[in-house]
């Protein structure tokens, strides 16, 4: 809402100012709200899809039964017959060769979805209101260095157009081949299954011709690659913003960039050409947060910073920790010392009650014979090893 502008140039065919203004409709002014584009794209692209599934027979063109319990083999259906190698084999059962899978797919799945109507319109209004802006237009991709504004607006003599020349020709004087220039050098060879399925070549998205009545606008455009071409009557969220994502790079005729405020209305009337449909309001005039704190209204009301850091007190466990304890409990000092005294009292009590009973077990105890002298032993052992010599 801020980058909006109030008038919108028209440009000319040779890509100068025509001198014609646009009032910019209100639907660019409107909130860009990417969840719901991509809510409503998610369920939208759901309703193109084809219904596929396997045959209600398969897996099951076979006479089987199971043998049940008591032959030592699982209790799976077993091929009937004899004579073969096929009799006796599983059969019907997703662990089975030639059974049927899991939950086999059918065709009555709920493929497609129901969007409300006001959700779809609100999504198209946000991807109008993201195309405007160039940061968005560029973040998608798209090669709009040298576009001279946004939204690009061109003369209604466009819509007349039948030929692919002067289409090109249009491009290149708006600045806006750079685009097509860039689809061209993405075309390539798809990656995967999708090459078997009549889906061989990719490319990127171009700009998006949106027009208010089909002069021949479509022949002319329609074989450049890339481009996408939309009636402003009939537009549609998945080429607005392919893949979900906001931002395509759109050029509009005049007629049909003024028929917008008809479609959508502005916040002072209800629209024109759809029933009882507003446009959807901001919840902030200016989502610029920092811009609003940092405005001075704001600072006046707001009180001084806090300068002095608050740490948070360890908590500790009095149980543990005595010096918590004593804050808490100051008698449990003298609790603590009493009782280390009451321990050290008891420990020496014990000690000399021990040294008695040994000194009372040493006084009963015989005394034991006195060893002798080792010399008087040598003397003892000299005669008797010499009487055995002689014996």
């Amino acid at each position: 809402q801020a980058c909006a502008r109030p008038l919108i140039s028209v440009y000319s065919e040779k890509g100068e100012a025509s001198g014609k203004n646009v009032t910019l409709p209100a639907v660019f002014k409107a909130p860009i709200r990417p969840d719901v584009v991509n809510f409503v794209h998610t369920n939208l692209r759901k309703n193109n899809r084809q219904p596929y599934a396997v045959s209600e027979l398969a897996g099951h063109q076979t006479s089987a039964e199971s043998w049940g319990t008591g032959r030592a083999v699982a209790r799976i259906p077993r091929v009937r017959g004899g004579g073969t190698h096929r009799s006796g084999q599983g059969a019907f059962g997703n662990m089975c060769r030639g059974g049927r899978m899991f939950a086999p797919t059918k065709t009555w799945r709920r493929w497609h979805r129901r969007v409300n109507i006001m959700q779809k319109r609100y999504a198209i209004c946000s991807a109008l209101a993201a195309s405007a802006l160039p940061a968005l237009v560029m973040s998608k991709g798209h090669r709009i260095e040298e576009i001279p504004e946004l939204p690009l607006v061109v003369e209604d003599k466009v819509e007349g157009y039948k030929k692919t020349k002067e289409a090109v020709l249009l491009l290149k004087k708006l600045k806006a081949w750079n685009d097509i220039k860039k689809v061209y050098a993405s075309q390539r060879m798809r990656a995967g299954k999708g090459k078997m399925r009549n889906r061989r070549r990719i490319q990127r998205r171009g700009p998006c011709i949106i027009y208010n009545e089909d002069n021949g606008i479509i022949r002319a455009f329609r074989n450049i690659p890339g481009i996408t071409l939309l009636n402003v009557n009939k537009l549609n969220l998945l080429r607005l913003a392919p893949g979900g994502h906001v931002g395509r790079f759109c050029i509009w005729t005049e007629s049909a960039f003024r028929k917008l405020d008809d479609l959508y209305g502005t916040w002072r009337k209800a629209a024109t050409l759809k029933s009882d449909y507003n446009l959807p309001m901001h919840k902030m005039t200016n989502t610029d947060i920092g811009r609003i704190m940092r405005s001075q209204e704001i600072q006046k009301a707001l009180r001084a910073p806090k300068k002095k850091i608050q740490r948070r007190v360890l908590k500790k466990n009095p149980l543990k920790n005595l010096r918590i304890m004593i804050k808490l409990n100051p008698y449990a000092k003298t609790m603590r010392r009493n009782t280390i005294l009451r321990h050290a009292q008891n420990h020496k009590l014990k000690e000399e009650k021990k040294a008695k009973a040994q000194a009372k077990l040493a006084a009963k105890a015989p005394a034991a014979p006195k060893a002798e002298p080792a010399a008087k032993k040598a003397k003892t052992a000299k005669p008797a090893a010499k009487a055995k010599a002689e014996a």
